[in-house]
């Protein structure tokens, strides 16, 4: 479901990044974590970039907590959402950055970088618009498993087609209890969903540092997601 929250920008936060910037497979990438790790954990990012300062304070703590060699590719290429949904500036903007496009194969090319580092356990996680191109690979078997943090854009046949496990982790706006059934229906593909009751759309990524509340359901899911690839990868 696309809805104007998916372009509510996050609360300011203070860069914490211990990663660097560099290019793999021709794309811009955030890379954090041992390059000895055991597996690597693709991020795709929400409209508002690469650079968000929480997506990347994530990355960070999924390389430290989890272990993994995390790469987060700038698949917007430069040109993340910066206008007004109520102005109407939405429309043109996602109109250049399909997901199941351009942007999808920027991420195969980098996901088949990832491997050719030594890398062959790699997963993906999406937030909002990235969760459509983390699903997408998940259709093809590109990476070994998928997290989905607050998706957009999805369809029925996303679901019907993943084919390696899925964890789907969503706020009540988002409009995933249609598909949890089917999900559940797939025997064949392991699955996990959940709503959480009392968060906003993006809270994953956009939450207020100095809200108690924010944080605790935040991290909340930021450990369903690292159990989901502790399990899978």
């Amino acid at each position: 479901m696309v809805t104007e929250a998916c372009c509510t920008p996050a609360p300011p936060a203070a860069p914490t990044q211990v990663g660097k910037e560099e290019v793999l497979a021709g794309t811009k990438v955030y890379i954090t974590g041992s390059a000895s790790a055991s597996a690597a954990v693709i991020m795709i990012n929400d409209v508002f970039g690469f650079d968000a300062p929480l997506l990347r304070k994530l990355a960070d703590k999924v390389a430290v907590e989890g272990g993994y060699f995390v790469v987060v590719p700038d698949v917007l290429k430069g040109d993340p959402f910066t206008g007004s949904f109520a102005a109407g500036d939405f429309g043109p903007w996602i109109a250049k950055h399909g997901a199941k496009d351009e942007a999808l194969e920027m991420t195969r090319g980098v996901v088949e970088a990832v491997k050719d580092k030594g890398f062959g356990a790699v997963g993906c996680a999406g937030f909002c618009w990235g969760a459509k191109v983390a699903v997408c690979l998940g259709k093809e078997k590109d990476v070994r498993a998928v997290v989905q943090l607050h998706p957009s854009f999805v369809e029925k046949s996303d679901y019907e087609e993943v084919v390696v496990p899925i964890a789907v982790l969503a706020a009540p706006t988002d409009g995933v209890e249609q598909y949890e059934e089917l999900l559940a229906s797939r025997t064949e593909v392991k699955s996990f969903v959940k709503v959480f009751s009392d968060v906003r759309h993006g809270w994953t990524v956009r939450y207020e540092e100095n809200d108690e509340n924010d944080v605790e359901k935040a991290n909340e899911a930021h450990k369903l997601m690292l159990d989901w690839f502790a399990k899978y990868l």
